[in-house]
């Protein structure tokens, strides 16, 4: 129990991301605090899919000369106003967080904002990195998740940067070493070499990409060798001062060689690490996977020793695998019902989860992967199709001979069980195939029981819907 001094309140939310939306007019006349050590508004609006994404369209733009002199026009890249471009998306987020922030401190009367570190000393109480003592009966942990960096010699030094940092840098980085083989290094190694840096791409693994479907992987590959330097098969052993007022980044071979890069900024983008360490979730009894994720049951609850922890929630990258914005938001709405509504809770089983990488190709993919499919039906019981964009009149206007639309389903009832596109806008043309995916509907139905627009793009969905090898729905 609490001493004298320590305050209470009817809902502690550990976060100020996603978690934030919980402040629902339910809590108008109860007392909430919202503690978060960082930046008010979370990883996605500060330092990650907003202001990525505010990045990844310039560059696609500073890229495009090279698509148009396929199709006979001239363009010329003059070069990026890098101050300028940063300061315009961080003007806006800064504002965004900076108002955020304000309205939940100041202008609402039962939340309170703590800006300290804090962590579990016992199930239903935190201590402030101040001393402050916290108890509520309801506490939902949504707080997030943070680059992993690796533990090795000179990771430390101001021209090493992790995705929290990189986008903020006071100039563009003439040469630029990325560290790392996944979502953010694509994303990244598209931004800076798009926008005129020399950048290098180092992976431990042979593929980028690599939990993507076999197919998009080796061709993403492929393609990002095409664009930027690509070394494959190196592992990071230190960085160390260099010449010029960068730094050389020491790379170990498999086959015990050795190879060094000089560049101006490094950006290690190794995954991402949930928080859980920070907040001494064993001191509550907490499950805690051996990754690292705090372990919730089918309605978000915490749990000890595998049963509900009564009051206890958490939602987003802290509790799940999947760290997206979106799933963190979806996550977040069945705490906010859980919470309103305790006879009646909500279990969390929306799926598919699609996702996006918005590199240059841009990705998209939901449901299984060949692989997996395989693994879980059988060869015999999946048919796959994959559908060029070039095959498409909108694909021959634009002359695209890389983006392609993969489709796997069952060949019995024709259920679609993965969709994989790679390529001009695959993060919107995505979306119908998730719908489908997501209400039951069979590729059949879906190819036959609506128009396609002719010759827009997504006649690629289409014909990909209409090669798999799955039963006639009776839907002309």
């Amino acid at each position: 129990m609490g001493t004298d001094t320590t305050e209470h309140f009817d809902l502690i939310i550990l976060g100020s991301g996603s978690g934030n939306s919980l402040v629902t007019p339910y809590w108008d006349d109860q007392r909430v605090a919202i503690v978060d050590s960082g930046v008010f508004g979370g990883t996605c609006l500060n330092r990650g899919c907003i202001p990525t994404k505010m990045f990844a369209y310039p560059a696609m733009l500073a890229s495009s000369p090279q698509e148009a002199a396929r199709l006979g026009v001239d363009l010329d890249f003059g070069g990026a106003d890098w101050p300028g471009i940063r300061d315009r998306i961080f003007s806006r987020v800064d504002a965004i967080s900076a108002g955020g922030l304000h309205y939940r401190d100041a202008e609402l009367e039962h939340t309170t904002v703590i800006t300290e570190e804090s962590r579990f000393t016992g199930t239903h109480q935190l201590t402030t990195s101040g001393g402050r003592v916290l108890e509520a009966e309801t506490i939902v942990v949504a707080a997030g998740s943070r680059p992993a960096l690796p533990d090795v010699p000179g990771v430390d030094r101001p021209q090493v940067h992790t995705s929290d940092t990189i986008m903020r840098v006071a100039r563009l980085p003439e040469r630029l070493v990325v560290l790392g083989g996944g979502f953010i290094a694509a994303e990244f190694a598209a931004i800076f070499s798009g926008l005129g840096s020399s950048v290098v791409q180092v992976n431990r693994s042979p593929q980028l990409l690599r939990t993507h479907d076999q197919t998009i992987s080796e061709r993403f590959t492929e393609l990002a060798s095409r664009q930027w330097d690509l070394r494959t098969g190196w592992t990071l052993s230190r960085i160390e001062d260099g010449p010029d007022g960068g730094v050389t980044v020491h790379l170990d071979g498999r086959d015990g060689s050795a190879l060094e890069l000089n560049a101006d900024a490094v950006l290690i983008a190794q995954g991402r690490v949930p928080n859980t360490d920070r907040l001494d979730a064993r001191a509550a009894g907490l499950d805690v996977h051996d990754d690292g994720r705090l372990s919730v049951d089918q309605y978000q609850r915490l749990l000890s020793d595998g049963r509900p922890v009564q009051g206890l929630w958490a939602l987003g990258d802290i509790s799940n695998p999947e760290q997206l914005k979106h799933v963190a938001n979806h996550d977040q709405r069945i705490v906010a019902h859980n919470l309103e509504h305790p006879e009646d809770l909500r279990a969390n089983t929306l799926g598919p989860i699609p996702s996006a990488v918005f590199t240059r190709p841009q990705i998209a993919t939901a449901g299984l992967t060949e692989e997996q499919a395989v693994a879980e039906y059988g060869h015999d019981r999946i048919s796959v199709k994959v559908q060029d964009y070039g095959d498409v009149a909108y694909g021959w206007a634009m002359e695209d001979a890389t983006g392609l639309c993969k489709l796997i389903a069952d060949r019995h009832t024709g259920q679609l069980l993965g969709a994989h596109l790679m390529g001009h806008e695959a993060p919107n043309l995505i979306q119908p195939l998730v719908q489908a995916m997501s209400f039951g509907v069979d590729a059949h139905a879906m190819a036959r029981g609506q128009y396609w627009i002719h010759p827009a793009l997504s006649e690629v969905v289409e014909n990909a819907l209409l090669g798999l090898d799955v039963p006639d729905s009776g839907r002309l």
